[in-house]
């Protein structure tokens, strides 16, 4: 009997996804609970696994097609004495969140059950450095990552070349240049699902918010103060540095509570004021911006807080954050200080109505007392939505985030 892979439930807001890649073809045996798809969302990519065993016999959506929850994407022919997975029924399991689109790893049928346990991320290395996936073995006893995969590359150097397997076939490059009539090189590059998303959404956001931004200079010197006496014994207790995300989240929070219309959102004709504070922390990853939430912030500590955002970094990196991480949130912090950015106007993350945009420290002068000083400095940029923010609470909210900043001890009572 054939039974339908179906597009599932793709989460809060996510109602249409594009077929990535098929991790099986037509004709290839399937086990329970193996995926077998890869859809690519706005937000993660999603595994679909089957439910029942046998034979995939059809793929009714091949890799490029855009497809709503509920569409069939292909069928499997179940194999005779199969059953569905304890508690399955026809529709497809839950999905699992992988990172982008990348190129099935090229090993033999009897590795298949470890390539599918691998992270994406794993499997575009063990591609682009010819390694069979299935002599990989997971340092953590779970799916075989990056790291896994570099540092078998490492032992493989030491390895004579007559015991190395023989390498399989690159897969082929997704994009090809091409020469136009002037003999130039070019290259044409689809625009994957995430990134068209992220440039809907950002247009959008500028066609119906009233967006201007605010600027303000911070003194970084009281917070690299105490990061420098506090180093070695908040690792000693976290096992983490101490970073300077969480004194930007702490000041976040103590100006929110100054200026609770930053922490609100627009229905209607009805601003929806939000009493707890869910923190977008904007991260770039590989295929596009992701914002994952740092849920109630205003209860973590300072190591809490460090290692959730350690956490979602790695996440954003290996593929594996999940949508429940990035729903929601109430106010976002986006730095493009770490990529060196001096000055820049965040675009608001709707339905939020403020962003905080966090820049490079540099060694400037400043007068201080009277005096002319060098001082570790960093620019501040709020932007917000007119509709719902005065620029008088604007300017008092970034006030309040530097004051906090400049005299950090405060956060431990105010933020």
């Amino acid at each position: 009997m054939a039974i339908n892979i179906i597009v599932p439930d793709l989460g809060e807001s996510v109602i249409e996804a594009t077929v990535a890649r098929w991790l099986k073809k037509e004709g290839d045996t399937v086990n329970v609970g193996e995926p077998v798809v890869v859809l690519e969302t706005d937000k993660v990519d999603l595994e679909v696994g089957a439910d029942r065993g046998g034979v995939l016999a059809k793929i009714d959506q091949p890799a490029g097609a855009d497809v709503k929850i509920g569409d069939v994407l292909g069928s499997i022919e179940e194999s005779a004495g199969t059953a569905p997975a304890a508690g399955a029924s026809a529709a497809p399991s839950a999905p699992a969140p992988v990172s982008k689109p990348a190129p099935a790893p090229a090993s033999p049928p009897a590795a298949a059950p470890v390539a599918a346990s691998a992270t994406p991320v794993a499997r575009r290395v063990a591609e682009d450095q010819q390694v069979d996936l299935g002599r990989v073995e997971a340092s953590s006893g779970g799916r075989v990552t990056k790291a896994d995969v570099e540092r078998f590359v490492e032992g493989q150097k030491a390895t004579p070349a007559a015991l190395t397997a023989a390498p399989t076939p690159m897969a082929a490059p997704a994009t090809v240049p091409i020469s136009n009539v002037h003999g130039r090189a070019e290259e044409r590059v689809k625009m994957s699902r995430r990134r068209r998303t992220i440039a809907q959404r950002l247009v959008e956001a500028q066609h119906t918010a009233a967006m201007l931004t605010t600027f303000n200079e911070i003194d970084m010197t009281g917070v690299q103060q105490i990061r420098e006496k506090h180093k070695e014994r908040f690792k000693t207790e976290y096992g983490i540095g101490l970073g300077l995300s969480s004194f930007f989240v702490k000041a976040v929070i103590g100006a929110l509570k100054t200026q609770p219309r930053l922490n609100s959102e627009l229905q209607g004709d009805e601003v929806v004021l939000k009493h707890y504070y869910d923190i977008g922390m904007a991260i770039g990853a590989e295929e596009g911006l992701v914002v994952p939430v740092i849920r109630d912030a205003d209860k973590l500590s300072f190591g809490d807080i460090e290692k959730a955002i350690k956490k979602f970094a790695a996440q954003a990196n290996d593929g594996s954050l999940s949508l429940d991480s990035l729903r929601g949130g109430t106010f976002t912090i986006t730095n493009g200080g770490v990529f060196g950015s001096l000055m820049s106007t965040p675009i608001l993350n709707p339905p939020q109505v403020a962003i905080l945009g966090l820049h490079k420290i540099q060694q400037r002068p400043v007068a201080v007392n009277g005096e002319v000083v060098i001082r570790p400095m960093m620019y501040t940029a709020l932007s917000y939505d007119h509709r719902v923010v005065d620029g008088r609470e604007a300017v008092q909210f970034l006030v309040r985030v530097k004051d906090l900043l400049e005299d950090p001890e405060r956060l431990l009572i105010e933020g």
